[in-house]
């Protein structure tokens, strides 16, 4: 009798997992969450519901509180957005401009508060006030005034720096050029969210109609599409508004509560929200909350849930920040809204890395004022009723061409099918064979054992892969070549231009010899022709890291291409490592050989990514690919990261009853020096900080020769800060 297969790493709680399935989630749901990130806050256009991607976030998160070594520098947990998008000038925000955590139940929002309580060591009477706002679905904003003046706004962009938007914020009437009153600080940032109306965005998609044009989505897209516009007079037509609801850097604060803010940016000249109000109580939060829901659909405005922010500001100082948001401050989202219609098709889409992705081409059926004719059906798995654990969702109800489906736009995006009205179902609806070769190339599509999605095996040769390939090699965080994007990619791949990486820089020098030149097309000239050659010229020089991204390795994000460049400092370097690479080969105590080992122990990189950059470099052809491009282009080494403390990198241990501080205050202490704060002593352990009662982890350090410090030695040793 065979033994059960192993859940997949997917699907296991994360409390069941080893650290090697650590590892392996860890790095795929990094993958999967910058992909996401990408789409929501560089294109505007998300690929998953607010509520999938909160899942992901938190699955994310929860496998780094267990497992803290896999926690780096460079985590996701500690980054907002992305970096911010070409055709703008960065702006550095002097305060990062941070998100919030989420909560989706009335439990969840009594444990943020019972969270606050501990932290600050307050009684249970003691009084503790919330500001509590509807959350709008904008675009994030910072104004910046010096002297009372309107001198800067910036998006969110990736939270520490943002796209210079000034000349579009200068076009909207409810954004002050001077400030109001007397108590205005020399210098201050004003933070709120830029929105349209329901109403605009009605009136707008009724103008494209009827001049032909693409209908825009939703209000929340179509305002932060209008304000990124390169031309400020095409924003001037768009009607924005704004709510005022944070601020950034304050040379002087004009109050010592949230509320009192709050009241100080309205007589400033700034709008804020008429609806927000003081809540004493969880129970007045919660009742906020159901008010605010209840109205929801008579607001001018979309909103997505509530958010509840400490109101006395030198608590909110105390309580800090943990990775990406503050301690403070919580968004309670609303539930789903949702609708019926009829599933008309099932469209497979192939991706980047080959993965075929069921899409449902559905009736059109309007969802909180969206228009809705896709939704996604995630996987073959989704599809047949069962549940990535194997246990069956729906009932087990597959879903069938013909169907009449409830589907749901969960935190307000992209539509999803979550339920089918059986006694609709047609007779004549047959269950939905999904396709095991690759619509785009004829390969043969397959799933990995570990996998619910197939995926194209035909690699380079597939043509859907291809132009994903080429479009993510050109994209913003690889080669960022300016004027070569999708339209290009696409024009010159289907013309057999550019086929693959190096044809890009060996374009011009092809045209030149060519007798049917560039600027004869459609749509080009001498001066466009001139600027895409110069922008590619201008890539020819290209940091390590941007080059390992833009391969469009699997699971390779961001943040992996980083750490691979630091620890391989030459493209050469990591091909060797991968080619030397033996992996283990599943016998006991086998773990591969020597070089497998470094590239899987590379801090941060685990099996799966290890495993992914062997397969890439086993593959012939993305050797021989990678050497035409290597010819074309010169790599330079990535630049170190700074230890500005003498804690960073460093793994610290808080044990016993700390003096001056809680223990939640020291460790959020640590991470803001760069170290890593770890919940048990090892033999990694580089400093263990211990207060009275210190019991068994002093022992453990005395035995594995860590140093141990009293909380005074520990001021001392970060130098009082």
């Amino acid at each position: 009798m065979k033994a059960p297969k192993p859940p997949r790493d997917s699907t296991l709680a994360v409390d069941a997992m080893t650290q090697r399935q650590a590892k392996r989630e860890h790095a795929r749901l990094e993958a999967e969450i910058k992909t996401h990130d990408e789409a929501y806050y560089s294109k505007d256009a998300p690929t998953v519901s607010d509520a999938e991607y909160d899942a992901l976030r938190k699955r994310y998160e929860a496998i780094e509180a267990k497992f803290p070594d896999l926690k780096t520098l460079d985590s996701l947990s500690r980054k907002v957005g992305v970096a911010p998008s070409r055709g703008f000038s960065k702006v550095r925000h002097a305060v990062p401009m941070l998100s919030l955590q989420n909560a989706f139940s009335d439990e969840d929002v009594a444990d943020f508060a019972g969270r606050i309580r501990r932290f600050l060591n307050l009684k249970e009477g003691e009084p503790l006030s919330f500001t509590a706002e509807p959350k709008i679905d904008g675009l994030s904003m910072s104004l910046r005034y010096e002297d009372g003046v309107f001198v800067k706004a910036a998006t969110r962009g990736d939270g520490f720096e943002g796209e210079d938007v000034t000349a579009n914020i200068r076009t909207m009437k409810e954004v002050p050029e001077k400030l109001k009153g007397r108590d205005i600080p020399p210098v201050c940032e004003v933070r709120g969210e830029v929105y349209m109306t329901k109403a605009a965005f009605l009136e707008l998609n009724k103008r494209q109609a009827e001049l032909g044009e693409q209908l825009y989505v939703n209000p929340r897209n179509t305002a932060a599409g209008s304000l990124r516009q390169k031309d400020a007079s095409v924003t001037a037509t768009r009607p924005l508004h704004f709510f005022a609801y944070a601020w950034g850097e304050m040379s002087e604060m004009p109050a010592d509560r949230q509320s009192g803010m709050l009241k100080w940016m309205k007589g400033a000249g700034f709008p804020t929200n008429p609806l927000w109000r003081i809540a004493d109580s969880v129970d007045e939060m919660l009742r906020f909350h159901h008010d605010v829901g209840l109205d929801r659909a008579e607001l001018e405005y979309d909103i997505d849930g509530v958010v509840y922010k400490l109101d006395r500001l030198d608590w909110q100082e105390r309580l800090g920040f943990v990775s990406r948001s503050p301690r403070w401050a919580i968004a309670h989202k609303f539930p789903a809204e949702r609708a019926t219609t009829v599933l008309r098709d099932i469209e497979i889409q192939v991706g980047r890395t080959g993965a075929l992705t069921p899409v449902a081409k559905l009736e059109p059926v309007t969802v909180g004022g969206v228009v809705v004719q896709n939704a996604s059906l995630h996987n073959e798995d989704y599809i047949k009723g069962i549940g990535n654990d194997g246990n069956p969702i729906r009932g087990g109800t597959d879903i069938r061409i013909g169907d009449t489906v409830t589907i749901q736009r969960a935190g307000d995006v992209i539509p999803q099918i979550v339920d089918v009205v059986l006694e609709k179902r047609p007779k004549s609806a047959k269950t939905y064979e999904f396709p095991t070769k690759c619509p785009a190339c004829g390969s043969h599509a397959v799933r990995e054992e570990d996998e619910a999605v197939r995926r194209c095996t035909g690699g380079l040769i597939c043509p859907a892969q291809q132009v994903e390939r080429l479009r993510h090699f050109v994209s913003r965080n690889a080669f960022d070549i300016e004027g070569f994007g999708e339209k290009q990619v696409q024009a010159f791949h289907a013309d057999g231009l550019v086929m693959e990486p190096a044809d890009i820089f060996t374009l011009a020098d092809r045209d030149r010899r060519s007798t049917k030149k560039l600027m004869d097309r459609e749509g080009y000239g001498e001066t466009s022709v001139r600027n895409l050659f110069d922008a590619i010229d201008a890539r020819r020089k290209v940091p390590l890291n941007r080059l390992i991204y833009g391969l469009g390795i699997r699971h390779i994000g961001e943040t992996n291409a980083r750490l691979l460049a630091l620890h391989y400092p030459t493209i050469e370097a990591l091909r060797e490592a991968a080619l030397a690479a033996t992996p283990p080969s599943g016998e006991k105590g086998d773990k591969g050989n020597d070089a497998w080992q470094e590239l899987n122990a590379t801090e941060g990189i685990g099996e799966v990514v290890a495993m992914a950059v062997v397969e890439f470099f086993k593959e012939k052809h993305n050797r021989e690919a990678l050497a035409r491009l290597l010819k074309e282009i010169e790599v330079t080494a990535l630049e170190r990261p700074r230890q500005d403390s003498p804690v960073a990198g460093k793994t610290v241990v808080f044990t016993g009853a700390l003096e001056k501080m809680t223990r939640d205050e020291a460790k959020a202490m640590a991470e803001r020096l760069g170290a890593k704060v770890a919940g048990s002593v090892s033999k990694k352990t580089d400093y263990l900080v211990a207060g009275p009662g210190a019991g068994s982890k002093l022992a453990e350090a005395k035995k594995h020769g860590v140093t141990t410090l009293t909380e005074d030695e520990w001021f001392v040793l970060v130098g009082g800060k």
